[in-house]
């Protein structure tokens, strides 16, 4: 299956949604810099340095925003391969079903 309607971008916005999940698995961890030797970092940030942490309703912002850009992912994709004719009308709802589903 080809697709291409819209020069793959969909593959964006699930890009996107990962490097979210990235962002919330890392708040509040202490940074590692590979381009600073741990002498610097001790000498500069003795404390160490920290991602930003958000409260809890933030955070819940977060995985709300990364489920529906999980959501719009599947639909672009979907919608890609029926304008592209991949796919036919009833092979795109079935598959959109299933692709939410498993979700």
């Amino acid at each position: 299956m080809s697709g291409g309607r819209f020069e793959y971008k969909q593959f964006e916005i699930g890009q996107i949604a990962d490097e979210i999940e990235n962002y919330l698995r890392n708040m509040g961890k202490k940074m590692e810099d590979p381009i600073f030797s741990e002498e610097y970092m001790a000498k500069h940030y003795p404390e160490g340095m920290f991602h930003t942490d958000y409260s809890k309703e933030t955070k819940e912002k977060f995985r709300y925003a990364v489920k529906l850009l999980r959501e719009a992912h599947v639909y672009v994709q979907r919608i890609d391969w029926l304008l592209s004719g991949d796919d036919g009308e009833e092979t795109f709802h079935e598959r959109l079903k299933a692709d939410l589903q498993k979700l």
